[in-house]
């Protein structure tokens, strides 16, 4: 009973930490939101939309330190089961964490499909020309209808595709393996949700082999250069200025007489007007900065900036180190493309791997660290997303700026870091296989010990780190590993992924040490949809 009550308690308390989580969690959205969206084009119903899909992404990359801290919670560290984790009350955390995967996944599923699109089309319906609501509602309720044929195929598709793999070899780490994507549920319903998640996860790869692995050079490396002074920057423009003003003086010389200019002329004369009102708005734009306490304030903070860029570089570096060795393991060791590449055990340690054991002798710290590192690939993608912008192919759609972003692109980038959390989790797994898998928890082998007095021999039970070989009634497998490889092509696809996103992150870094110091006011001086003539804000240094 005592156990029991201790349990309860247990559990209240975390309910109670995981309540603060969600309120911490929407306070960020929204200040993340309302620090980027447009002063002029602020809208209460994209807002709202922008705030609630950051925050599910938030909460569902959240979900991935809770389901191993509950596995592993579920056991002693001697190997056994805690007196109040008997089978029904581990099958009850295992379905209620499963139900939680599920919920979030459905919701991320009606956000990217449904609900996002038809914020985003409305939107764009209400830029064209000034419609009645209705008319608006009926047209993005239109362009709505295909991406929701999208997920009706891709739901039809996974309740029917067979979920059996080619199996040329007969392992028993394979069958059981087998056996632990069947015990998940063999409803056609969760299969087809899980293959449309899957899907979903394998665009987010794409996102993330853009996006996050440029931000993880870019956000660190940024920090650490700084932005060119203001005052400089002005300096140079007023020179720039002055040297139109000659260029547009000399031109107009030429008519003094009556005479008209030439065409070629007037179409030069043109351009140097256009390229003066943009210095003009460059210079009030640099002044504003210039003079405000901000930057006298992000000054000040510049050598906690270089820290924290050194400490995001080391980061990065630990995360590429360990998805390197654990990619190559997999190729060396794993069961092959036939089954995903799935891997049991850690033949090659990583840094990462050989971390977090360590730490799970201090808790909570393996789930802080482990936490650190998914805000750490969420932080990235939105660098990578701010850097480079939002593309469709060689178009460049929008840009991510400061008090100037568009109700459109905030759906956008909302929508691409939904698609980036869900590959998140198997990202982790990458990095630290067998933690994701088990968490902490040990179990019981029979060991014989001889002592060399009497002669004799006796068994005794050790406790041993969870692995592919322990008894299924031993070891409780996560919840995440078992949807992460429900279908073993996309595990496949992921694979190559991990390659594409080292090479790209290499590319970055490369760019990135080359590139010069950025503008205090980077992209105010570019004639875009984004920009606005109004004052810039202050905190856009």
């Amino acid at each position: 009973m005592a156990a029991a009550g201790a349990a309860s308690v247990d559990l209240v308390i975390g309910w109670c930490i995981f309540g603060l989580l969600l309120l911490a969690i929407l306070a960020f959205c929204w200040i993340y939101v309302r620090k980027y969206q447009s002063q002029r084009e602020s809208e209460v119903v994209s807002t709202i939309t922008a705030i609630f899909s950051l925050a599910i992404a938030l909460i569902t990359s959240a979900l991935l330190p809770v389901d191993i801290f509950l596995v592993s919670y579920m056991k002693n560290q001697n190997g056994t089961f805690k007196d109040w984790a008997n089978a029904n009350v581990s099958r009850q955390i295992e379905d209620t964490v499963l139900y939680g995967y599920y919920t979030l996944y459905s919701v991320i599923l009606f956000c990217v499909f449904f609900w996002i699109p038809f914020v985003y089309f409305y939107y764009e319906e209400k830029d064209d020309d000034d419609t009645g609501k209705c008319t608006q509602v009926k047209t993005a309720l239109k362009y709505t209808v295909g991406f929701a044929v999208i997920c009706a195929l891709l739901l039809l598709v996974g309740a029917f595709v067979p979920l059996s793999v080619p199996n040329s070899r007969n392992s028993t780490e394979w069958e059981k393996v087998k056996f632990l994507f069947e015990e998940l549920g063999s409803s056609h319903g969760l299969a087809a949700l899980s293959f449309s998640i899957s899907s979903l996860t394998l665009i987010g790869m794409l996102a993330a082999i853009t996006y996050t692995a440029y931000g993880m050079s870019a956000l660190p490396l940024n920090l650490i250069k700084g932005t060119r002074s203001a005052a400089y920057e002005r300096l140079e423009n007023t020179e720039d200025i002055e040297e139109v003003e000659q260029h547009i003086q000399t031109i107009k010389s030429k008519s003094k007489d009556g005479r008209p200019l030439p065409a070629r002329d007037k179409r030069a004369l043109k351009q140097f007007e256009e390229r003066l009102r943009t210095l003009r708005k460059r210079e009030r734009h640099l002044e504003f900065i210039e003079n405000s306490w901000w930057t006298k304030f992000c000054g000040a903070l510049r050598p906690l900036k270089i820290i924290w860029g050194i400490f995001f570089i080391l980061v990065a570096l630990l995360f590429v180190i360990s998805l390197f060795l654990s990619n190559l393991d997999k190729a060396l060791h794993s069961t092959g493309i036939d089954s995903g590449f799935i891997i049991f055990g850690a033949n090659l340690s990583n840094p990462l791997n050989m971390l977090l054991p360590l730490l799970q002798t201090v808790f909570p710290l393996d789930y802080i660290l482990i936490t650190i590192i998914i805000m750490y690939f969420i932080f990235t993608s939105m660098a990578g997303i701010r850097n480079i912008g939002i593309w469709f192919f060689w178009i460049r759609l929008y840009k991510i700026r400061r008090g100037r972003t568009r109700p459109q692109a905030l759906l956008f980038l909302c929508m691409i870091l939904l698609l980036i959390v869900l590959h998140t989790s198997y990202m982790i797994y990458s990095l630290a296989p067998q933690y994701v898998m088990y968490g902490s928890q040990n179990y019981l082998v029979e060991s014989n010990i001889t002592y060399d007095d009497h002669n004799r021999n006796s068994t005794v039970s050790v406790p041993k780190r969870c692995d592919a070989d322990a008894p299924e009634d031993q070891c409780t497998v996560t919840r995440t590993y078992l949807f992460l490889h429900k279908f073993w092509f996309f595990s496949a696809a992921y694979y190559f992924g991990n390659w594409a996103f080292l090479g790209v992150f290499l590319i970055g870094l490369i760019v990135s040490c080359c590139k010069g110091k950025k503008s205090v006011i980077e992209g105010a001086d570019e004639d875009d949809s984004d920009i606005s003539d109004v004052e810039p804000s202050a905190y856009s240094v």
